[in-house]
């Protein structure tokens, strides 16, 4: 299957900073031959419904390869029983020209047919560290996180790969996911992008009513109130986690977790241990948001 512009391409070309218009491929095998010319890429895998963070996420793969493939897929495997895989935004031609603009050169947008041509039997199982905090509360979804990044990883053959720090545990477990398996491709951490008033943005933000998405920085002040009592010398953990939980409780929030770990393992840290992160996963209304903040304990 050849490649194509994207939709919306005439519409964007003059607001384009790549030097060449952006290419959609459909098909592993287009992909590769694609490829096959390119010294070094860099990708960023993605479910679509591009956002600022996203970009930002182009941007740092620009910084490290001549060439950026986006993909675009929503992975079946990493929705759990009730959650939100027929809802979730697909905004495809809005994606090409976000991405367009923001200098990205190639976008992989296979369909479910592509990526699981058979039923996925084979899958990667996590350490048991995917079943702790957003594994405890979704079940599997590491699972299917795993699998589908090392499917792209096969397809796409990038050198290096772009993961935001805002899913904390989804990069913590890919990055042991390559290390373990020794694929040849960098993992390069990006910063979280922020709304001016705080708030990680994330596909989901959408789901927000107006007044929710008011109180939705809470959560981010919440832990930094924790960091900054962390980084005063306070190491008395589980009351700072408390105090956090009754805070965003008081406003409304259903609160999984609030909790300080080793940003190494993600478990308790050892009672020397300095570098911190501080996580937090809560329910705003319908809409479950999670944020994380790094801590370098005094």
């Amino acid at each position: 299957m050849e490649s194509q512009s994207c939709p919306g391409e005439r519409r964007a070309s003059s607001r384009r900073l790549s030097a060449m218009p952006i290419e959609v491929v459909r098909s592993v095998e287009a992909l590769r031959a694609r490829l096959s010319r390119e010294s070094r890429v860099a990708c960023v895998p993605t479910m679509g419904n591009i956002h600022d963070g996203h970009l930002s996420l182009v941007r740092l793969g620009l910084q490290d390869a001549p060439l950026v493939v986006t993909t675009i897929f929503v992975n079946r495997l990493q929705f759990g029983q009730g959650e939100d895989f027929d809802k979730y935004p697909r905004t495809f031609e809005e994606d090409c020209e976000k991405l367009e603009r923001a200098g990205c050169h190639l976008v992989y947008h296979p369909d479910e047919q592509e990526m699981y041509p058979e039923p996925q039997v084979f899958m990667v199982d996590p350490p048991s560290i995917a079943n702790k905090l957003e594994g405890r509360f979704r079940p599997g979804h590491f699972r299917g996180v795993a699998t589908v990044v090392l499917k792209l990883f096969n397809m796409v053959q990038p050198q290096s790969a772009v993961f935001g720090k805002k899913d904390y545990q989804q990069l913590h477990v890919v990055r042991h996911m390559v290390r373990q398996l020794s694929l040849p491709t960098q993992i390069i951490a990006a910063e979280t992008y922020r709304a001016d008033d705080g708030l990680a943005l994330s596909s989901r933000n959408r789901y927000l009513t107006p007044a929710e998405r008011e109180e939705a920085p809470r959560l981010n002040e919440a832990l930094r109130e924790v960091k900054a009592a962390v980084e005063g010398g306070d190491r008395n953990f589980e009351a700072l986690e408390f105090a956090a939980d009754a805070l965003l409780a008081r406003h409304g929030w259903h609160v999984d977790y609030v909790v300080v770990r080793s940003r190494r393992t993600l478990l308790q840290p050892d009672a020397d241990e300095r570098e911190l992160v501080v996580l937090g996963a809560a329910k705003l209304g319908t809409t479950r948001l999670i944020d994380n903040l790094e801590i370098l304990a005094s």
